[in-house]
């Protein structure tokens, strides 16, 4: 889960915060202590302390106003303006940007064959650099049954996703990444999700077990099991 993007929400729960943030936001310009305060209607110095709290959130970033400008006294205040970021919380996990870029990348590569499969495709191709980038960092060696379990497992949490064990020798989304669509389009949406878990289990050099499209064992289709020929290890 998204711990910054938490930490945002959270932030935002107090109303002076969110108000302040959303002057901040509708003002298109940096905005000072001065005026936050009058946004919210509470003192200045409240107001900076509220200020400061959504740039630890990492909703805001401030700087001070620039140097080369003419002031009669004083220092150059401080100015606030939002970060150019998107923060979502969704629980369970969902992962509709990752599915947007998939099937962005199936439109965009020039494969052969129908869109759907250009789309399968991408999905490999971007589950693929996941479990490599993955294997260059944590250098696994080789990988029997239970160990290529084991950073399956880490490797879709790192990515975002919501994996469990639901018994010895399976790795098992707990929900749909791409829930709701895969309500709507099934077939289409859960090869796309099989084909990225695929992706990383090539990337991941885990040639000991596979994914394997399970429609009836819970919410999300795809799970990762032995291949059936190698003993775990």
């Amino acid at each position: 889960m998204n711990e910054r993007a938490i930490q945002a929400v959270a932030t935002l729960s107090d109303e002076s915060r969110r108000r302040m943030f959303e002057f901040c936001r509708r003002a298109g310009r940096p905005i000072s202590r001065d005026e936050a305060a009058a946004a919210a209607g509470i003192s200045r110095k409240l107001a900076a302390f509220h200020l400061e709290r959504l740039v630890d959130a990492g909703l805001l970033r401030g700087h001070f106003e620039h140097a080369g400008r003419l002031r009669k006294v004083g220092r150059a205040p401080k100015l606030y303006e939002p970060v150019d970021a998107d923060l979502t919380v969704s629980i369970p996990p969902r992962q509709p940007d990752l599915l947007a870029e998939i099937l962005l990348d199936g439109v965009l590569s020039g494969d052969e064959g129908s869109p759907l499969e250009s789309a399968r495709r991408a999905a490999f191709r971007r589950g693929e650099r996941v479990g490599a980038d993955e294997r260059a960092r944590s250098r696994p060696g080789r990988l029997g049954v239970e160990r290529a379990l084991t950073l399956s497992e880490a490797t879709l949490t790192r990515a975002g996703f919501e994996p469990v064990r639901p018994r010895p020798g399976c790795v098992r989304l707990h929900s749909c990444p791409f829930h709701p669509l895969a309500q709507t389009r099934p077939e289409a949406v859960c090869g796309l999700n099989h084909a990225f878990v695929a992706g990383m289990l090539s990337g991941l050099g885990a040639s000991t077990v596979e994914a394997v499209l399970d429609p009836d064992g819970g919410e999300c289709c795809v799970e990762i099991t032995a291949d059936g020929t190698e003993s775990s290890g």
